[in-house]
């Protein structure tokens, strides 16, 4: 089993989690995180730290599960705290945000 980030990331992006994770298990979107299931060794830490709660056990959000895959295969690792979106609390508890916001591009990486 794994961890799995949710909708409640899109947008928001906060990036706690990725500062507790063991085992650098994040991959970073233009505007969300994912979780590699293949890393994740199901420690639970980053469940806690996230302010958008967009964090569940796989189990009750196994419908996250493959984004979390396909997305962790496609885009690069983060495994520093970056910058939250200026308007990151303006998103939190936004409602259909993977129709609306949802980008399958990966994060742009400083040179």
């Amino acid at each position: 089993m794994s961890y799995v980030v949710t909708e409640d990331c899109i947008r928001c992006k906060f990036q706690d989690c990725v500062e507790v994770c063991p085992v650098d298990a994040f991959y970073e979107g233009e505007n969300m995180l994912v979780i590699s299931p293949d890393h994740c060794i199901d420690c639970g830490a980053c469940e806690t730290e996230c302010p958008a709660e967009a964090i569940l056990p796989e189990q009750m959000a196994p419908e996250w599960l493959e984004l979390n895959q396909t997305y962790s295969a496609k885009w690069p690792l983060i495994k520093e705290k970056g910058e939250a979106p200026e308007d990151a609390d303006d998103f939190i508890g936004v409602e259909n945000k993977l129709a609306d916001y949802f980008s399958e591009e990966p994060a742009k990486l400083c040179a």
